[in-house]
């Protein structure tokens, strides 16, 4: 067969022709090439960025929802909690936590939670401080105006029993003024709470008029048992602090115990002071009500007549009130009742105690036991007396007359000037200025 291309010439054309066309091709594909793998490069570039954006997609919505959810949290559960601890007293330890994602506290948005957190507690506080104030306004001028009319009720009624001398009035009359005397002690424990003065200042008291003045206030005062004796007296400002803190507690152990049992009150002398102590025989106290009458009666916490539930319960707190103010203590326990009840107990410091009263001696009573004898020196000097018998001579219209003595010496030797004269010195000249003085009156009284 013969070649189609001898000649080497020919063969030497067609392939430099074929180079000549094959170099651009080549050149255009590897352009090509490169290009698809930039734009292979640029599209695995712009996957990872969308995933990334994606990413950052789903953390914001992820951000947003906890904002979202911490916003809710704000709203539904710390800020109403917050209102309730600054209305009932508590603590911050005693509220749930400010945030429910920790990692929003750092965030604009969480220092803007703050900042409505802290307006909310201020704006809270005001709030209770002003209805506070209005409230303590309010109910003591309705106690002030109301203890003025009793006050005039006890006196009208204590009138009338000094003036009233039928038995079966006198009868009808009493129970009244018990319940006089009961109401103004609710009215004074009331005034107390709003830190005003429970009563009339009254002059150093013997404890056991302390105690029968506690007595008197309560309504089944006939249950009470007192001592007999106590040689103890109570400083005049804290002896109306003390009757109503103890007619408190009386009433309070009268009302939790049967009416045919005792209420017992004793009287212990410690080195500090003096504790009174009152035990009734009732069923006691659940551990709760135990705490929270602790609580009152201690006196720690302020009383916010804004915070007190319904029916409000005003005996024990306006005790704890009386007590952090006038320096004694009130407490409640069970194990120490000798009837099985409940034992409530006043502790009196020795500061709050007072000396007992100074006996003067017989020679110093002449011008106390004067007027005891003047009607008898009066009746003595209506009569006409022999001047034997008062050694000098009496006028028609009673007035003694003078008259001349011889002069005596003196049996012994003369007192010396400086020594002062004896206390009973004047005794004598007394008696004889109060006969006169009875003998002009009888003597005007006949000629009127």
């Amino acid at each position: 067969m013969t070649p189609l291309f001898s000649d080497p010439a020919l063969w030497t054309g067609v392939v430099l022709g074929a180079g000549a066309v094959g170099l651009p091709l080549g050149r255009k594909v590897s352009t090509h090439r490169a290009r698809s793998r930039a734009l292979q490069s640029q599209v695995t570039t712009a996957e990872s960025a969308a995933a990334a954006s994606r990413q950052q997609l789903a953390e914001a919505g992820e951000a947003i929802g906890r904002l979202h959810e911490e916003a809710e949290y704000l709203a539904s559960v710390h800020l109403p909690a917050l209102v309730a601890a600054l209305q009932h007293g508590l603590t911050d330890g005693d509220l749930p936590s400010e945030f429910l994602h920790p990692d929003v506290a750092a965030s604009p948005t969480g220092q803007a939670f703050l900042v409505i957190r802290d307006h909310t507690r201020k704006l809270s506080i005001a709030a209770s401080e002003h209805a506070e104030g209005s409230a303590r306004v309010a109910v003591g001028a309705v106690t002030g105006s109301v203890m003025a009319l009793v006050n005039e009720l006890t006196h009208a009624i204590t009138k009338l029993l000094n003036a009233e001398h039928d038995e079966t009035l006198l009868a009808r009359i009493q129970p009244i003024d018990h319940a006089a005397s009961q109401l103004a002690r609710r009215l004074q424990v009331v005034s107390a709470l709003t830190d005003r003065w429970p009563g009339r200042q009254r002059e150093d008291a013997p404890l056991l008029d302390v105690v029968r003045g506690a007595v008197s206030r309560v309504r089944d005062f006939p249950r009470v048992r007192v001592p007999h004796e106590s040689p103890h007296y109570v400083a005049g400002r804290v002896v109306e602090p003390l009757v109503l803190a103890l007619a408190e507690l009386l009433d309070n152990a009268c009302r939790q115990s049967a009416p045919t049992t005792p209420v017992e009150v004793s009287i212990l002398e410690g080195y500090n002071g003096l504790t009174i102590q009152v035990h009734d025989a009732g069923p006691g106290m659940s551990p709760e009500s135990l705490a929270m009458a602790k609580l009152r009666l201690s006196g720690e916490h302020p009383v916010r007549l804004t915070e007190l539930r319904n029916p409000p319960s005003f005996g024990l707190l306006g005790v704890g009130a009386l007590a952090a103010r006038y320096g004694f203590r009130a407490d409640v326990d069970e194990q120490q009742s000798i009837h099985g009840g409940v034992r409530a107990v006043l502790f009196v410091p020795r500061p709050l105690l007072a000396a007992p009263p100074v006996v003067p001696a017989p020679h110093q009573t002449v011008t106390a036991t004067a007027p005891r004898h003047r009607a008898h020196t009066a009746a003595a000097a209506a009569a006409p007396l022999p001047p034997e018998d008062h050694g000098f001579d009496v006028a028609a219209d009673g007035l003694p007359m003078r008259r001349r003595h011889a002069a005596v010496p003196p049996a012994g030797p003369a007192r010396p000037v400086a020594e002062p004269p004896s206390l009973d010195a004047g005794a004598a000249l007394a008696a004889f200025m109060n006969g006169t003085r009875s003998a002009r009156a009888l003597s005007d009284e006949e000629s009127s």
